[in-house]
């Protein structure tokens, strides 16, 4: 895999911004065992290696400075499987709508 990045290439970075010492005393105890972690992707601002630090742009235009992750990360969260209760819900509410619109309409 190739480390150098070039300059204007879509990227990830982290910085660490609290370690485990420096976390609240009220978190969780699984919590407290692990660093808060910023990640943030923007835009290279001069050519950097995977795994030493770099600075990026944000698309709102923030300069951060942080260590390089990944470049052109791709987006891979979801959102679990469906929910069988949730899944006839559209359907319901657009009938519960249509009844509602024909009964309020004027002139019923």
């Amino acid at each position: 895999m190739e480390k150098r990045v070039k300059k204007g290439t879509l990227v990830e970075i982290e910085q660490v911004i609290l370690t485990p010492k420096e976390r609240a005393p009220q978190v969780p105890d699984d919590t407290k065992k692990v660093p808060l972690v910023m990640r943030a992707r923007g835009t290279l601002v001069n050519d950097a290696v995977i795994g030493e630090e770099a600075r990026i742009e944000t698309v709102t235009g923030r300069v951060l400075t942080g260590i390089l992750a990944e470049k052109n990360p791709a987006y891979d969260h979801g959102f679990g499987e469906p929910i069988p209760e949730l899944v006839p819900i559209g359907r319901e509410v657009r009938v519960i709508l249509k009844g509602r619109s024909a009964k309020e309409a004027p002139g019923t």
